[in-house]
């Protein structure tokens, strides 16, 4: 722009020696095409003094200058002084208006409207149609159509293709678009690119593809902007036809070289062949294209992306970085941040936020700032994402959305809180994403009188019923099962009617199953038509919970029969059946679908290591211990659990010692299972000690189970007495399990004397324990008390207590064999009572030495 200056100022001082007026022309479009206010008031004021204004080129070109310069007050001044006022005169008023002054330009236009002269031309037309979109402004694109068929342009080749253009913005493609384009008298290519544009626009793409080829049967031949619109169209269409068709295409660009070498062109190929999957195919003509600009880069990367191929859109964001020929946009850290993500790779994400901060047009673009907020927010760094939030000088709904869905699940509820605050005093209207994150944040506080004022803010707002596909009646339904409100689920799930989808289904069932309404839940399933791999693990799951192992089993070899694929929580929810039949050979099998699947979550493998130690196997349990460099807290209680039930209190200390080393720090469950363990190997000393660091070390309160295994702890000692004491001295009220644990040491001891009084104390804690009753009443029978023992039991009769049979049961060639006390439906019994005769008989015989 300097040069131009110094070029207008030199000229000026000559301009006085006769300098023709179409020079001045020339030097006034000089200064219109790079926006040049000062130079062009200077060559104005010159214009003027030299008489040339009367000229009508000249004062056109300086009302042009002022309308690209958007002064639109000097503008409509000087089109006030002007004598002669053609439809050129009127046009670059009005092109000048239409850039920021919508319905200003409309109101011009009327005006034109309704002068006698000039009437407006196909030009004039074709600035107001695409501006009436722009408003949204339907009604008057309509009038004005008709002031088009009143003036007789309605065949014109560049109104009728404003008209199809206007027409399909507005989603009205059968009959007005398709009528406009029908009555162009002259179609020209942009006729036909508008159609084609029209059609897919709105989700019409076989009309779409049918306008393409029928175009092709014309003599007017595709262009650059006719392959680039039909190419996503093709790529909407079936997998086979979609390749077919696009090859096809780019057949015809091949073999027309003005098209092949068009960058526009490549670039658009090469989004086709990643978006249906030939990525191959996209690499090798990327690799080809002769010149290549920031778009082709972050189509391919993209592509990548959306391919799941996060490390090739990596390594070529990497390239085109050190390549240098160009600078990563909006679009390119848009698409590659969630790449990082996907590779959990945070390093290279906070490189690309510090390169976002050494360059201003990225850091003021909010869609990048967004994208970094979700970025942090995968990782769960939520200062980070609050951070970013907070350096963005504009926010839109998608930030607060962002920012709200980051916080929503993490432990940080009053910042949450403290955001939607800010967020309602900004007036800005929440959307259907913002209720998500709401409801999110609702099922983290398992809030349901949250959940409550959500769902009347959303039927409030409308927002239920303005859904297609009901993704927040679908989430309210969740949020409502998931807080405990299976009745609200239901009634939801009623409301959305012939709306629903799977997702409301599984939903709903898992709220049933979650409830523990087993029986509810079977009945959805039967009225199920389409089922996937979440209703069957659910179904797993019920049957695993019901006591129901071989339907559970039943139900997950159906699941592979269907084709699916079990994933995590279908053998998390089958693992607790490999643990009710105690079948290793069934966890096994379990272990050997993780590997193969590759189901690496740290989760499932503290479930298959509790099952492994459950079914007994404690190498095994070990062994998947030992394999996880990742172990946390789950893990390292799942393996002293384990060696605690076999009674391994040493390799219990010792895991205990390992996780103390790795800086983990326990939880209430670690430490009622550890003192677990000490309690069953007798580890009395070394389990009071732990007891003591609930409070010296970790600075807990201790939980009535805790205090149980320390009155455990203290009586295997033989310290009845002590035992006793400490728990009258408690300072919580003791619970039938701690008087229980006291009155069997008596029983163990022989403690009569301090049993009685332990045994008052048990039945006024609790009433409805069969074991305890039946503890209480031994005692009274050892200490020949019968008086006792029988008003005990005819207490027990009254409350129709019973002691559950004893069952246990052995695997056999993977057959489970049950035996319950009393049962004698073996199909094998004679045999084995025969066996158990035999032994009995050979255990009798005297040992001789």
């Amino acid at each position: 722009m300097g040069p131009l200056r110094q070029f207008v100022q030199n000229f000026r001082l000559l301009s006085g020696f006769g300098t023709d007026h179409r020079v001045f022309l020339d030097v006034v479009k000089a200064c219109a095409s790079v926006s040049d206010l000062t130079s062009g008031r200077a060559l104005h004021g010159c214009v003027f003094k030299l008489g040339h204004i009367a000229c009508s080129e000249v004062s056109k070109s300086v009302l042009n200058m002022y309308a690209k310069c958007r002064r639109m007050d000097d503008c409509q001044k000087m089109f006030r002084q002007m004598d002669s006022l053609d439809p050129v005169v009127w046009n670059i008023v009005l092109t000048g208006l239409s850039v920021s002054c919508g319905r200003e330009t409309m109101r011009f236009f009327k005006a034109m409207h309704f002068a006698d002269e000039p009437k407006p031309s196909s030009v004039t037309f074709a600035i107001v149609l695409p501006l009436c979109v722009r408003l949204g402004d339907s009604y008057n694109g309509k009038s004005t159509h008709s002031y088009i068929i009143k003036a007789g342009l309605e065949k014109d080749t560049l109104v009728g293709n404003a008209l199809v253009s206007m027409y399909a913005k507005f989603g009205f493609i059968f009959p007005d678009a398709y009528t406009a384009f029908d009555g162009i008298a002259d179609k020209d290519v942009v006729s036909w690119n508008a159609i084609i544009a029209g059609f897919s626009e709105n989700n019409m793409m076989a009309d779409a593809f049918r306008s393409f080829c029928l175009m092709l049967k014309e003599p007017t031949e595709p262009n650059y902007a006719t392959i680039a619109n039909v190419l996503p169209v093709c790529a909407s269409m079936d997998k086979n036809i979609a390749c077919r068709s696009g090859r096809q295409i780019h057949s015809y660009v091949v073999q027309r070289s003005w098209l092949q070498t068009h960058v526009f062109v490549c670039n658009s190929l090469v989004s086709f062949y990643l978006r249906v999957g030939r990525i191959e195919e996209a690499a090798s003509l990327f690799t080809r294209m002769g010149s290549k600009d920031l778009v082709s880069w972050n189509v391919v990367i993209a592509g990548y992306a959306s391919n799941c191929e996060w490390f090739k859109a990596f390594q070529l964001f990497h390239n085109l970085v050190h390549k240098g020929d160009v600078s990563p946009d909006s679009v390119t850290i848009i698409s590659i941040l969630p790449v990082c993500a996907q590779l959990t790779d945070l390093a290279s994400g906070k490189e690309i936020h510090s390169y976002i901060l050494c360059h201003s047009y990225l850091l003021e673009d909010t869609s990048v700032g967004n994208a970094l907020i979700s970025f942090y927010a995968r990782f769960g760094d939520t200062s980070a994402a609050y951070w970013a939030f907070s350096l963005m000088s504009t926010k839109d709904i998608i930030s607060w959305n962002a920012i709200l869905d980051a916080f929503a699940d993490s432990p940080k509820q009053f910042q949450f809180l403290n955001l939607l605050h800010h967020l309602l005093n900004e007036a800005i209207t929440l959307d259907s994403v913002t209720i998500l994150s709401l409801l999110k944040f609702c099922i983290n506080v398992q809030g349901i009188g949250k959940v409550k004022e959500v769902h009347g803010y959303s039927v409030k707002a409308g927002l239920l019923h303005d859904e297609e596909e009901p993704k927040l009646g679908n989430a309210l339904l969740d949020a409502y099962a998931k807080c405990g409100n299976v009745e609200y689920a239901h009634k939801i799930f009623l409301g959305l009617s012939e709306r629903r989808t799977l997702v409301s289904y599984n939903s709903l069932l898992s709220g049933y199953v979650n409830s523990g309404s087993h029986d509810d839940a079977q009945m959805l399933f039967t009225e199920m038509s389409t089922t996937d791999l979440t209703t069957w693990s659910l179904m797993v799951r019920i049957y695993a919970e019901s006591c129901c192992p071989n339907e559970a089993i039943g139900v997950f070899r159906e699941i592979q029969a269907r084709g699916m694929r079990p994933n995590t929580v279908t053998i998390m929810n089958l693992l607790p059946v490999c643990a009710q039949l105690a079948s290793l050979h069934l966890v096994r099998q379990c272990h050997g679908y993780i590997i193969r699947g590759g189901l690496g979550d740290i989760r499932l493998k503290g479930t298959l290591l509790d099952v492994y130690a459950k079914c007994g196997s404690l190498k095994h349990a070990y062994s998947v211990f030992q394999s996880d460099a990742r172990r946390d807290l789950v893990m390292f209680t799942a393996m002293v659990a384990g060696y605690a039930v076999h009674g391994r209190g040493k390799e219990a200390l010792m895991i205990y010692s390992h996780m103390t080393e790795s800086n983990i720090k326990p939880d209430h469950v670690f430490i009622t299972t550890m003192l677990t363990a000490c309690c069953h190997a007798g580890l009395i000393q070394d389990g009071l000690q732990i007891y003591d660091s609930i409070r010296t070390v970790h600075g807990m309160k201790p939980t009535m189970e805790q205090y149980a295994c320390a009155v455990d702890l203290i009586a295997r000692g033989g310290r009845l007495d002590d035992a006793y004491s400490f728990v009258t001295q408690m300072p919580v009220e003791p619970n039938a399990n701690i008087w229980g644990t006291l009155l069997r040491a008596c029983t163990t001891y022989n403690r009569m004397d301090l049993g009685h009084s332990v045994a008052n104390h048990l039945l006024q804690a609790e009433s409805d324990d069969t074991g305890n009753h039946i503890l209480i009443s031994n005692m009274y029978a050892a200490d020949a008390k019968w008086e006792g023992v029988m008003e005990l039991r005819n207490l027990m009769k009254k409350k129709e207590m019973k002691k559950p049979a004893g069952c246990s049961w052995l695997e056999v060639d993977g057959q489970r064999n049950v035996f319950v006390s009393g049962d004698c439906s073996h199909p094998r019994r004679d045999s084995i009572f025969d066996l158990v005769n035999a032994l009995y008989l050979q255990m009798k015989e005297p040992v001789v030495f």
